[in-house]
């Protein structure tokens, strides 16, 4: 696999990333080098750590998951937007204990949205090792570029989130959950 079509891939498989840092830089207030640190490091972890999972398991285990990876994605996805949106939407003067309640790059939160944002990865890493590929140093570069685009990405959304308050936070949340839908619908209807 020549070096263009690698790079291609992994800023294929980085933009759910992308857009759920994104929503998380929108989210968080303030947010702090820990925060971008903390989901970079788990989104690129996630992203390099997935095709290897996918290359290991090989053809076999596809036919397991294939039916319902995506189904995973999308509940998880929509949980995580689900209570975005209920969260900008209840925001109160209890506002700022609410909002460290829901910081996307602790616990379970940031689990599954390092999951939901690499399922693709699994099957990329199927695909490499159908097609004979190695694995380590693809798993590097959609790893590095994943936690790249996410940095820029809670940037991003920062400077966005400081412009338009809590309404860009409901839209982050329904972003969520279309990109879940998205996963849906390209699995279903090949997309």
């Amino acid at each position: 696999m020549g070096l263009v079509s690698l790079l291609a891939i992994a800023v294929a498989l980085a933009m759910d990333a992308f857009a759920v840092a994104i929503v998380s830089g929108i989210a968080l207030n303030p947010l702090s080098r820990r925060h971008i640190f903390r989901l970079s490091f788990h989104f690129g972890l996630f992203q390099a750590l997935m095709p290897v999972l996918g290359w290991a398991a090989g053809r076999a285990v596809h036919h397991y998951t294939a039916a319902f990876d995506h189904w995973i994605a999308f509940g998880l996805l929509a949980l995580v937007g689900g209570r975005m949106v209920a969260g900008a939407l209840r925001a109160d003067a209890g506002e700022e204990a609410e909002r460290t309640a829901r910081d996307p790059t602790r616990g379970w939160t940031l689990v599954m949205l390092s999951v939901a944002t690499s399922i693709d990865a699994l099957a990329v890493g199927l695909s490499l090792a159908m097609v004979g590929t190695g694995i380590v140093i693809p798993a590097l570069v959609i790893g590095v570029v994943a936690a790249s685009f996410t940095v820029v990405g809670m940037v991003l959304g920062r400077r966005v989130g400081m412009l338009a308050g809590k309404w860009v936070e409901v839209a982050g949340g329904l972003v969520l959950i279309g990109i879940g839908v998205k996963i849906v619908v390209e699995h279903l209807y090949g997309g």
